[in-house]
């Protein structure tokens, strides 16, 4: 359990409530579309998460869990649907086609599963 630290302000001490402060590394594309979401429809999970100063940390797993993921349904997808790397010297439209398709149906899980979760 944490303590709560008070600073004297003249006659008067006052608790320090400003929350704990977390380090900020860099989040991506997920983590923010993520934060958005937390934002505007999940607003308790939100205040709980920057009020422990558990935020940026939340916001960094969603992004790895994301990338990992999404780099993990593409090649699955590709291989189910048979867009190998002869289609895609052989048929490079038709390649790109397919592997636009399959990214987009890709993030569409990410977003379900991770992001709007």
């Amino acid at each position: 359990m944490r303590k709560i630290q008070y600073t004297r302000q003249g006659d008067y001490f006052l608790p320090n409530l400003l929350p704990p402060q977390e380090g900020t590394c860099p989040i991506g594309k997920y983590g923010r579309m993520r934060l958005r979401y937390l934002k505007e429809h999940r607003r308790i999970l939100y205040t709980n998460l920057l009020t422990s100063g558990k935020l940026q940390e939340h916001l960094s797993e969603v992004e790895e869990a994301a990338q990992n993921r999404m780099e993990l349904l593409i090649r699955q997808m590709a291989k189910a649907q048979g867009v190998t790397e002869e289609l895609k010297a052989n048929h490079q439209m038709e390649w790109v086609g397919r592997m636009n398709h399959i990214r987009s149906a890709a993030e569409e899980i990410i977003r379900e599963e991770l992001i709007y979760a």
